[in-house]
């Protein structure tokens, strides 16, 4: 069984106006926190896409022990990050776990338990209902090579097609930042 682990990184951050990827948090960048995080979830492979800000983020990001993929096309949404993916993963893969770069509160226990999910769709159920990480199987893969726009993982978990397990994690959906407010209540959770 081959784990990929795919960190969305490509945003061009427009609700925020400046790179998040690039935000302050814990001594490092944002999405340093990310990454760092997923390489204790014990993936086979780690994947990030790059799109938006991608030369300033290769510059302040550590990028070692992951493979980068750009997506020319980040500003139609996560779902062409995730298509321009598919092609790129390994033979062996075939489950493919799917974090949001601007979370970095998501517990490596809980995206451990995600991945050993033997639906072709699984996904964590928090205490204030559903949220990322998503695991997809190798039979969902060619979905995923078609997919576009922002909530297209969401559309292929409602559609019905796969059935669905849901992990519990427990607590509430880790905060994911999009706006000023998001990153502002990411600070003020870590000074607790």
């Amino acid at each position: 069984m081959g784990v990929t682990g795919l960190v969305l990184a490509a945003g061009g951050s427009r609700r925020l106006g400046e790179a998040k990827q690039l935000l302050p948090f814990r001594g490092r960048t944002l999405l340093d926190a990310t990454l760092g995080m997923a390489r204790t979830c014990g993936f086979d492979e780690i994947l990030v896409t790059l799109g938006g800000s991608a030369e300033a983020v290769r510059a302040r990001v550590d990028l070692s022990g992951v493979r980068v993929i750009e997506n020319a096309d980040f500003a139609s949404g996560c779902g062409s990050s995730i298509s321009s993916v598919v092609p790129h993963l390994s033979d062996v893969a075939d489950r493919l776990v799917l974090l949001l770069g601007d979370q970095p509160g998501v517990r490596p226990s809980d995206v451990r338990r995600l991945a050993e999910t033997d639906t072709p769709l699984g996904v964590l159920r928090y205490a204030d209902g559903l949220g990322h990480p998503f695991l997809f199987r190798r039979e969902v893969f060619g979905d995923l090579s078609r997919l576009h726009g922002d909530k297209a993982v969401w559309k292929l978990l409602h559609s019905g097609r796969y059935p669905v397990t849901e992990v519990d994690a427990g607590g509430t959906v880790p905060i994911d930042v999009d706006t000023r407010d998001d990153y502002e209540r990411l600070l003020a959770g870590e000074a607790q």
